[in-house]
């Protein structure tokens, strides 16, 4: 049976404590959360520096029985430092985190595909795996560049992180999905989107942070995706929505983005 996590970008405007509580609130099993910024400046709660959130977040994990699904989000720059990650890694742990979600900055896939090795093994140290997301816009931009530096590294905590728009974004195949191992395969992303992609770099990159679609109300192929995909991994219902934001509360785009990614997965399985 899927398990359902609440992305941290679908509510990314709450910190931890009460994206849990709406997590529970909705039904959702699990979350994830943010913990480091995806850009320089943006928006994450970096609980490993702060003790006091930190404890109550597991608090109101154990309150609730919700589950933390990942951690995001390790972007590897030139300049990263896999050491400075254990404190990240050691908050997850502490969590009960199983995921963290690595995307590549780093033009040199070579230097990056030696980092993410160095990470997969301290990862792995504190039980987490290694997630490799690949995204139009960064250096690893589809499955098979992803599939390759997976192969290469060949850790047990590395894993292909798919996400159904980057999916169909950078035109990826169900057959080429399907020859990806399972073991490599831990969670995925869902969300919806318009059958036209946006025509520049700039307007991938806004409708992927900012405004997706919730699942079953856009033209991606979800059903499809998800017969394709393992059917014991975590789904992870990705859907920011920053315009309908300013009218509709958290709790409530929860519920609508849960309902849908739910009716996906059992259409998936009638069909």
């Amino acid at each position: 049976m899927a398990s359902f996590s609440l992305a941290a970008l679908t509510a990314l405007g709450l910190s931890p404590v009460p994206l849990v509580e709406v997590a529970a609130a909705c039904g959702f099993e699990q979350v994830g959360f943010r913990l480091l910024a995806a850009t320089p400046g943006g928006v994450a709660y970096p609980l490993m520096d702060d003790p006091q959130q930190l404890r109550e977040t597991r608090s109101r994990l154990a309150a609730t029985g919700v589950r933390v699904a990942d951690l995001e989000v390790v972007a590897f720059r030139p300049d990263t430092s896999v050491t400075s990650l254990e404190a990240f890694l050691e908050t997850g742990c502490e969590l009960g985190a199983r995921h963290t979600l690595v995307a590549a900055y780093d033009p040199d896939l070579v230097r990056f595909t030696d980092r993410f090795a160095e990470y997969c093994e301290l990862a792995g140290r504190f039980g987490l795996t290694a997630d490799l997301e690949f995204m139009p816009w960064t250096y690893v931009p589809d499955l098979g560049t992803a599939q390759r530096i997976v192969a290469a590294v060949a850790h047990r905590a590395a894993g292909i992180l798919v996400d159904a728009l980057h999916f169909d974004r950078s035109a990826g195949r169900l057959a080429d999905l399907q020859r990806i191992p399972v073991e490599r395969l831990h969670y995925w992303q869902m969300c919806d989107g318009p059958a036209e992609p946006p025509s520049s770099t700039e307007g991938l990159i806004h409708a992927a942070r900012e405004e997706r679609m919730f699942p079953g109300e856009g033209d991606i192929d979800l059903i499809g995706l998800t017969r394709t995909m393992p059917d014991d991994i975590t789904v992870s219902v990705e859907v920011p929505t920053v315009s309908l934001a300013r009218t509709l509360d958290a709790e409530a785009r929860a519920r609508r983005a849960l309902r849908g990614a739910k009716a996906i997965v059992a259409a998936a399985a009638m069909s």
